[in-house]
């Protein structure tokens, strides 16, 4: 019998797509972890399984649209989310315009979304390490809405780390639905038709 090597992670990606979370499952349904759910989600539509562990990361390897694709979500913690990142990007040499980035934001409510070709960390700590990192912010990036704090007194770490309610989770399952599209008209190189139908 001849045993064939799996050519799994093998060769080159066109696209590295990575979901910010906290791994653990006490962490799983909270505000913080929007990116993995979604990258879960996007997962399970294009038959991805997303469980090697390699640079600190559950991995996948799979196609979105034709283009190949490494799903990541850092194992890290959120806030040192960039060396996993970065140690990927590296091993696979995937350009850092080809790093598409799914995480939180506290400026929008639940069930919104927003996709920007490049900027500033906009106070996310996960996303701030990964551009320290990389030495770069030219990359895209997915915010996926997760409600501003109740109250200014209200601890912004402790907030994060709350969980959804049942009607804001499936708000968040809605969105995910919207990130899915939107990552497939990115990895086509139409971020700007991504922008105006899903930027809300």
């Amino acid at each position: 019998m001849i045993f064939r090597k799996s050519k799994e992670y093998g060769g080159s990606f066109d696209y590295m797509i990575v979901g910010l979370g906290n791994p653990g499952k006490q962490y799983e349904t909270t505000r913080h972890n929007a990116g993995f759910i979604c990258l879960d989600l996007m997962a399970e539509k294009h038959g991805i399984k997303v469980t090697k562990l390699k640079f600190k990361s559950l991995m996948g390897d799979g196609r979105i649209n034709g283009k190949r694709c490494l799903l990541l979500k850092p194992q890290t913690f959120m806030n040192l989310s960039g060396e996993a990142v970065r140690d990927a990007a590296e091993f696979y040499k995937i350009p850092t315009e080809n790093i598409i980035v799914i995480c939180d934001d506290i400026s929008l409510d639940p069930g919104k979304m927003r996709i920007r070709r490049k900027g500033s960390d906009g106070g996310q700590r996960g996303m701030k390490n990964i551009i320290y990192h990389l030495k770069s912010d030219n990359f895209p990036r997915i915010k996926v809405g997760v409600g501003a704090k109740p109250n200014p007194e209200y601890d912004l770490a402790d907030w994060v780390i709350s969980h959804f309610t049942k009607d804001e989770a499936k708000l968040i399952k809605d969105v995910a639905e919207k990130v899915i599209g939107a990552v497939e008209y990115m990895v086509d190189g139409k971020i700007d038709k991504a922008m105006s139908e899903y930027n809300s």
